[in-house]
């Protein structure tokens, strides 16, 4: 008979109880996401590493700090990876602006019949991802959380630490700014979904 795999709480609580291999597990869930947020508001690789890697330290030192209670796993690592991120781009800890981060063509998936169409759309992609680079941070990480890690809006306020009304205005205030910056070619939204991680937290 197969065993039912073990839920992110009762890990957490083989954790609490010195379970290596539990919080390992929760890593391999989350790390990807983490370190995607990270990535996007920073623009920095070097820099998404190191909040990753403070994120999920902090979090084995400290997992009692988790209280189930006030929301789900995602948020709390969320919102640790929000705190550490800015606190580095406050500090200029950010090596590589993300307006100047170039875009990994090679992980775009190509086609032998259209090179100038693959060419266009990573062209594309590379104007856009400087458009949310480009962004100040408290706008740009209501795009991140909202349109590329597809976080709700009463969970990205609970995260950020403000209405969900401040959330709702802050978030399209980032389209707007954005949509001019790319110069009125998108709508509203429109190729969001190119930037977002492949795996994302619910």
């Amino acid at each position: 008979m197969e065993t039912k795999p073990a839920s992110e709480y009762e890990l957490i609580q083989q954790m609490k109880a010195g379970d290596e291999e539990a919080f390992i597990r929760i890593y391999r869930n989350r790390h990807q996401a983490i370190h995607s947020f990270a990535l996007q508001m920073s623009g920095s690789p070097s820099m998404a590493e190191d909040v990753t890697q403070e994120v999920f330290l902090e979090f084995l030192r400290d997992v009692g700090k988790y209280d189930p209670a006030r929301g789900p796993l995602s948020a709390y690592l969320y919102g640790m990876a929000r705190n550490i991120s800015l606190d580095y781009l406050k500090r200029g800890r950010a090596d590589v602006p993300m307006a100047d981060l170039k875009i990994e063509t090679d992980a775009l998936p190509a086609t032998e019949t259209d090179p100038l169409g693959d060419l266009t759309r990573a062209e594309s992609l590379e104007s856009l991802r400087r458009a949310v680079g480009a962004l100040p941070p408290h706008y740009r990480e209501v795009l991140v959380l909202c349109d590329l890690h597809e976080v709700d809006y009463a969970r990205a306020a609970e995260i950020i630490g403000c209405a969900v009304g401040t959330v709702r205005s802050r978030l399209h205030r980032a389209r707007e700014i954005s949509l001019k910056k790319l110069g009125g070619r998108r709508t509203e939204g429109e190729g969001l979904a190119d930037l977002k991680p492949a795996r994302c937290i619910p």
